[in-house]
Protein backbone atom coordinates (compact mmCIF):
# COMPACT_ATOMS: atom_id res chain seq x y z
CA UNK A 1 0.00 0.00 0.00
CA UNK A 2 1.36 3.41 -0.87
CA UNK A 3 1.19 6.19 1.65
CA UNK A 4 1.71 9.84 0.72
CA UNK A 5 4.70 11.33 2.50
CA UNK A 6 4.06 14.37 4.64
CA UNK A 7 6.17 17.20 3.40
CA UNK A 8 5.55 20.90 2.79
CA UNK A 9 4.29 20.82 -0.75
CA UNK A 10 5.36 17.40 -1.93
CA UNK A 11 3.02 14.52 -2.29
CA UNK A 12 5.41 11.68 -2.83
CA UNK A 13 4.10 8.13 -2.49
CA UNK A 14 6.20 5.76 -0.40
CA UNK A 15 5.79 2.17 0.79
CA UNK A 16 5.05 1.23 4.38
CA UNK A 17 7.98 -0.37 6.10
CA UNK A 18 7.96 -4.12 6.37
CA UNK A 19 9.57 -5.30 9.55
CA UNK A 20 10.36 -8.95 10.06
CA UNK A 21 9.72 -10.03 13.59
CA UNK A 22 12.19 -12.42 15.10
CA UNK A 23 10.77 -15.92 15.39
CA UNK A 24 9.66 -16.55 18.94
CA UNK A 25 9.42 -20.07 20.25
CA UNK A 26 5.98 -21.32 21.22
CA UNK A 27 5.37 -22.89 24.59
CA UNK A 28 5.44 -26.35 23.03
CA UNK A 29 8.77 -25.67 21.29
CA UNK A 30 10.28 -24.39 24.55
CA UNK A 31 9.30 -27.53 26.41
CA UNK A 32 10.32 -29.76 23.49
CA UNK A 33 13.76 -28.17 23.47
CA UNK A 34 14.12 -28.81 27.20
CA UNK A 35 12.94 -32.43 26.90
CA UNK A 36 15.29 -33.09 23.96
CA UNK A 37 18.19 -31.91 26.14
CA UNK A 38 17.64 -34.70 28.68
CA UNK A 39 19.88 -37.75 28.62
CA UNK A 40 18.22 -40.75 26.89
CA UNK A 41 17.40 -42.69 30.08
CA UNK A 42 15.88 -39.70 31.84
CA UNK A 43 14.02 -38.73 28.67
CA UNK A 44 12.44 -42.18 28.35
CA UNK A 45 11.52 -42.18 32.03
CA UNK A 46 9.93 -38.74 31.77
CA UNK A 47 8.06 -39.59 28.55
CA UNK A 48 6.62 -42.80 30.01
CA UNK A 49 5.63 -40.94 33.18
CA UNK A 50 3.76 -38.30 31.14
CA UNK A 51 2.08 -40.93 28.99
CA UNK A 52 0.79 -42.90 32.00
CA UNK A 53 -0.04 -40.05 34.36
CA UNK A 54 -3.28 -38.06 34.19
CA UNK A 55 -2.07 -35.07 36.20
CA UNK A 56 -0.42 -32.20 34.35
CA UNK A 57 0.73 -30.82 37.70
CA UNK A 58 2.55 -34.04 38.57
CA UNK A 59 4.23 -34.07 35.14
CA UNK A 60 5.25 -30.44 35.68
CA UNK A 61 6.67 -31.23 39.12
CA UNK A 62 8.61 -34.15 37.70
CA UNK A 63 9.97 -31.86 34.97
CA UNK A 64 10.95 -29.27 37.62
CA UNK A 65 12.65 -32.05 39.55
CA UNK A 66 14.60 -32.91 36.40
CA UNK A 67 15.73 -29.28 36.02
CA UNK A 68 13.00 -27.60 33.97
CA UNK A 69 12.90 -23.90 34.87
CA UNK A 70 10.19 -22.38 32.68
CA UNK A 71 6.44 -22.07 33.29
CA UNK A 72 3.74 -24.68 33.76
CA UNK A 73 1.91 -23.38 30.68
CA UNK A 74 4.65 -24.66 28.38
CA UNK A 75 4.52 -28.04 30.08
CA UNK A 76 0.72 -28.13 29.97
CA UNK A 77 0.56 -27.22 26.27
CA UNK A 78 3.18 -29.86 25.44
CA UNK A 79 1.36 -32.58 27.40
CA UNK A 80 -2.01 -31.66 25.85
CA UNK A 81 -0.46 -31.96 22.39
CA UNK A 82 1.63 -35.11 22.91
CA UNK A 83 -0.46 -37.01 25.48
CA UNK A 84 -4.10 -35.87 25.54
CA UNK A 85 -5.75 -36.86 28.82
CA UNK A 86 -9.41 -37.61 29.48
CA UNK A 87 -11.04 -35.18 31.87
CA UNK A 88 -12.84 -37.54 34.24
CA UNK A 89 -14.00 -34.73 36.46
CA UNK A 90 -15.66 -32.97 33.53
CA UNK A 91 -17.40 -36.24 32.54
CA UNK A 92 -18.77 -36.63 36.07
CA UNK A 93 -19.93 -33.00 36.17
CA UNK A 94 -21.71 -33.44 32.83
CA UNK A 95 -23.32 -36.59 34.18
CA UNK A 96 -24.58 -34.65 37.20
CA UNK A 97 -26.17 -32.05 34.94
CA UNK A 98 -27.90 -34.76 32.89
CA UNK A 99 -29.19 -36.40 36.06
CA UNK A 100 -30.62 -33.10 37.30
CA UNK A 101 -32.37 -32.61 33.97
CA UNK A 102 -33.78 -36.16 34.06
CA UNK A 103 -35.14 -35.57 37.58
CA UNK A 104 -36.71 -32.29 36.48
CA UNK A 105 -38.37 -33.96 33.47
CA UNK A 106 -39.68 -36.80 35.63
CA UNK A 107 -41.21 -34.29 38.07
CA UNK A 108 -42.93 -32.57 35.15
CA UNK A 109 -44.30 -35.90 33.95
CA UNK A 110 -45.67 -36.61 37.42
CA UNK A 111 -47.36 -33.20 37.55
CA UNK A 112 -48.85 -33.71 34.07
CA UNK A 113 -50.12 -37.18 35.07
CA UNK A 114 -47.86 -38.86 32.51
CA UNK A 115 -46.38 -41.06 35.24
CA UNK A 116 -48.15 -42.51 38.27
CA UNK A 117 -47.32 -40.53 41.39
CA UNK A 118 -46.18 -43.47 43.56
CA UNK A 119 -43.90 -45.02 40.93
CA UNK A 120 -42.62 -41.56 39.89
CA UNK A 121 -41.73 -40.63 43.47
CA UNK A 122 -39.88 -43.93 43.89
CA UNK A 123 -37.94 -43.32 40.67
CA UNK A 124 -37.09 -39.76 41.76
CA UNK A 125 -35.81 -41.04 45.11
CA UNK A 126 -33.62 -43.58 43.33
CA UNK A 127 -32.31 -40.99 40.86
CA UNK A 128 -31.55 -38.49 43.65
CA UNK A 129 -29.62 -41.17 45.52
CA UNK A 130 -27.56 -41.82 42.39
CA UNK A 131 -27.08 -38.05 41.97
CA UNK A 132 -25.79 -37.67 45.53
CA UNK A 133 -23.44 -40.60 44.97
CA UNK A 134 -22.02 -39.00 41.81
CA UNK A 135 -21.60 -35.65 43.57
CA UNK A 136 -19.74 -37.41 46.38
CA UNK A 137 -17.56 -39.16 43.80
CA UNK A 138 -16.61 -35.81 42.20
CA UNK A 139 -15.78 -34.30 45.59
CA UNK A 140 -13.67 -37.32 46.53
CA UNK A 141 -11.88 -37.33 43.17
CA UNK A 142 -11.09 -33.61 43.47
CA UNK A 143 -9.91 -33.92 47.08
CA UNK A 144 -7.60 -36.85 46.29
CA UNK A 145 -6.16 -35.08 43.27
CA UNK A 146 -5.58 -31.87 45.23
CA UNK A 147 -4.05 -33.74 48.17
CA UNK A 148 -1.59 -35.65 46.00
CA UNK A 149 -0.64 -32.50 44.10
CA UNK A 150 -0.01 -30.61 47.33
CA UNK A 151 2.07 -33.46 48.77
CA UNK A 152 4.16 -33.66 45.63
CA UNK A 153 4.63 -29.90 45.48
CA UNK A 154 5.78 -29.88 49.10
CA UNK A 155 8.18 -32.74 48.52
CA UNK A 156 9.50 -31.07 45.39
CA UNK A 157 10.12 -27.86 47.32
CA UNK A 158 11.87 -29.69 50.17
CA UNK A 159 14.10 -31.61 47.76
CA UNK A 160 14.99 -28.42 45.88
CA UNK A 161 15.88 -26.61 49.10
CA UNK A 162 18.09 -29.50 50.22
CA UNK A 163 19.79 -29.60 46.83
CA UNK A 164 20.42 -25.84 47.03
CA UNK A 165 21.81 -26.07 50.56
CA UNK A 166 24.18 -28.91 49.69
CA UNK A 167 25.21 -27.61 46.26
CA UNK A 168 28.91 -28.30 45.53
CA UNK A 169 29.08 -30.48 48.63
CA UNK A 170 30.24 -34.14 48.65
CA UNK A 171 26.73 -35.12 49.76
CA UNK A 172 25.14 -33.60 46.63
CA UNK A 173 25.19 -36.75 44.47
CA UNK A 174 23.88 -39.14 47.17
CA UNK A 175 21.21 -36.54 47.94
CA UNK A 176 20.13 -36.51 44.27
CA UNK A 177 19.89 -40.32 44.29
CA UNK A 178 17.84 -40.23 47.48
CA UNK A 179 15.58 -37.57 45.99
CA UNK A 180 14.95 -39.77 42.94
CA UNK A 181 14.05 -42.65 45.27
CA UNK A 182 11.62 -40.45 47.20
CA UNK A 183 10.07 -39.25 43.95
CA UNK A 184 9.65 -42.82 42.67
CA UNK A 185 8.08 -43.95 45.94
CA UNK A 186 5.60 -41.05 45.92
CA UNK A 187 4.54 -42.01 42.40
CA UNK A 188 3.66 -45.52 43.54
CA UNK A 189 1.50 -44.30 46.42
CA UNK A 190 -2.15 -43.48 45.87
Amino acid sequence: MLVPSKGKNTVKATKNEIIDRPKELTNIEVFDAWADGLDPGTYESFISFCAENYSVIECFLYAKFLGYISSITSCEDWIKLKYPKPDHRRVLLDEINHMKEDIRLLREEIENCGVKRDSGVARIASMEKELRSTIHQVEQYTANKDRKGLLMAGADRAIRELAFIFKDDPIENPLKEAAMSVWARMQLEE
